[in-house]
């Protein structure tokens, strides 16, 4: 049963039942029913919970960040939904819609970015530019799902990437722990003391001071990367950018002080005091996660970079008195997505352990990190150095699995796209520059084919690996839900990144949930690849703070 809600210009909401007569049938509308605003919340909760809903409602809008967290706000709990907007952008880029009025429509409303959650006067006020014409989007989208040959996956990329919808506002509700005075004691012993606004903290200023004097530069602003690099060059440091790579290739008293600064100069920036003031409240930090951001379906941020939270700040996530943290990170997980598309049969035995111990096993390589080097190699493209040099020795090895990656590499490099195992597609090199991936500029795809050739080889599998974590957070919360519940102190999601999960749980419930957790990643390797002979292990870790899963 599908629930569609839509808002009206007054305020209230019309709510539209939909049907199949039959497991094979077309969805049919039964009938619109009017809902005042203040008693949208309860119909909800009613629906949810009724057992004459065999298996559940789905219920359908435009946009998730504009529902959901006031239904949240009242207490309800949302198990299923679709969300318009995420599946249109799936829908009207896949290959496996091709012929449909759906497939490379022109641009328009249901393209906008997500809408960020603002301050509302009321429970349900909703802003004022919802997404037009919902019932028709949803018509549309239902029919060129159902008329693909590729129907199944697209009906799992679709439920997933909603799932995903609910579960990041979930946990932007939520909040990660974090501990400001753990943060302020963090920054104040990698950086000194916290400085008066606009200045540099003491560690900084001791560390330029050094820069300075061996640049004979004593005017010097490091903060300008090309005063930087004429100081320099003027130095006899012949560099072209101020990468840490380029500057580790020279011997001079300057390279480590101004490496030393450049690493804290990271930290102050992305997560010093400014970002701890903006950022964390009430011993929460809650993050804007965008779920399909990323041209591959992985998740973005609108703000507060949670993807990227440095080692260095980690022990400031920490679990609330009388809670732990339970931290698991996928094992491989992109290597193991490559196994499952490719079936090949040799790279599922050696990773029916560790698999890079596997792939020494076999022969194909005589280290644990050049197992590592070749594997990158093969999924991003290299021809050169020493992970260029180790990949024909996979490829000999496992010739499924490289097969794969490269006839991904020739469809981009012939100007053709390539589909993960639900059905994202990848952009044309062909199509127009607002439909392109920041990463693949439009004046790169035009004229170098070896560059659109590494981005469609590695989009088969990263794409897929972000399929198999939103099945993966999808079972999970699904189980935390039928085990646990939603009321009261309960085992929930806090914070996601690409292959790691970190739970925040009663003490006495950590072991158990640590299991769980495993049993949602097994989960979502049969949904996505059966039975396939291919294992997606977890290490899992029950911790007082983050920084000690690592």
């Amino acid at each position: 049963m599908f629930l569609l809600l839509e808002r009206r210009s007054d305020g209230d909401v019309d709510l539209t039942t939909y049907r199949r007569p039959d497991p094979r049938a077309a969805l049919t509308a039964e009938g619109t029913r009017l809902v005042r605003d203040g008693e949208l919340a309860e119909v909800v909760r009613a629906t949810e919970s009724d057992p004459a809903a065999a298996d559940g409602p789905r219920w359908v809008w435009d946009d998730t960040p504009r529902w959901y967290p006031r239904l949240l706000d009242a207490g309800v709990r949302v198990a299923r939904c679709v969300d318009l907007r995420l599946c249109h952008a799936v829908l009207r880029a896949a290959a496996a819609t091709a012929g449909h009025e759906l497939n490379g429509a022109p641009r328009g409303p249901w393209d906008v970015p997500a809408a960020a959650e603002r301050p509302s006067d009321g429970l349900f006020d909703v802003p004022p530019d919802s997404l037009p014409g919902p019932a028709a989007e949803f018509a549309r989208q239902r029919s060129a799902i159902e008329a693909s040959p590729g129907r199944r996956g697209l009906e799992l990329l679709t439920a997933a990437e909603s799932t995903g919808a609910l579960v990041a506002v979930e946990m932007r509700r939520r909040g990660i722990p974090w501990s400001a005075d753990v943060h302020d004691r963090l920054l104040t012993r990698a950086l000194g003391p916290r400085p008066s606004p606009g200045e540099r903290p003491a560690g900084m200023r001791a560390d330029l001071d050094e820069v300075r004097a061996a640049l004979g530069a004593p005017d010097l602003n490091p903060d300008s990367t090309a005063e930087l690099l004429r100081s320099l060059n003027a130095a006899g440091i012949h560099v072209a950018s101020t990468s840490k790579h380029e500057l580790q290739r020279h011997e001079h008293p300057v390279i480590e002080p101004l490496l030393r600064y450049k690493l804290k100069q990271r930290l102050l920036v992305a997560n010093g005091w400014t970002w701890l003031d903006a950022w964390v409240h009430d011993g929460r930090f809650r993050p804007d996660y965008v779920p399909g951001g990323v041209v591959t379906g992985r998740w973005a941020t609108s703000g507060g970079g949670a993807l990227q939270l440095p080692r260095a700040v980690r022990a400031a996530v920490v679990a609330d008195p009388g809670h732990r943290l339970v931290v698991a990170d996928a094992s491989q997980l992109e290597p193991r997505i490559l196994t499952g598309l490719s079936g090949d049969g040799a790279m599922a035995a050696a990773g029916e352990g560790d698999l890079y111990e596997g792939i020494v096993r076999s022969g194909a390589v005589a280290t644990r990190a050049e197992a590592k080097l070749a594997m990158l190699g093969a999924m991003y493209g290299a021809t050169s150095g020493e992970s260029g040099r180790l990949v024909p020795r996979l490829a000999r090895q496992f010739p499924a699995a490289m097969a794969l990656v490269e006839a991904a590499a020739r469809t981009g490099e012939q100007g053709g796209v390539v589909s993960t195992l639900l059905g994202r597609t990848s952009p044309s090199p062909a199509a127009g520059a607002d439909e392109l991936p920041p990463e693949m500029p439009r004046e790169t795809a035009g004229r170098d084919t070896r560059a659109w050739g590494r981005f469609t080889r590695n989009f088969v599998v990263q794409g897929t690996a972000a399929e198999w974590a939103l099945c993966w957070m999808g079972a999970l919360r699904s189980r935390l839900h039928a085990r646990w519940g939603d009321e009261g102190d309960v085992p929930h999601l806090v914070f996601f990144l690409h292959d790691e999960l970190v739970l925040h749980v009663p003490s006495a419930a950590a072991d158990e949930v640590a299991a769980v957790v495993v049993e949602a990643a097994a989960e979502a390797g049969r949904l996505l690849f059966g039975e396939a002979p291919v294992r997606f292990p977890l290490t899992v870790a029950v911790v007082d703070d983050y920084s000690q899963a690592k």
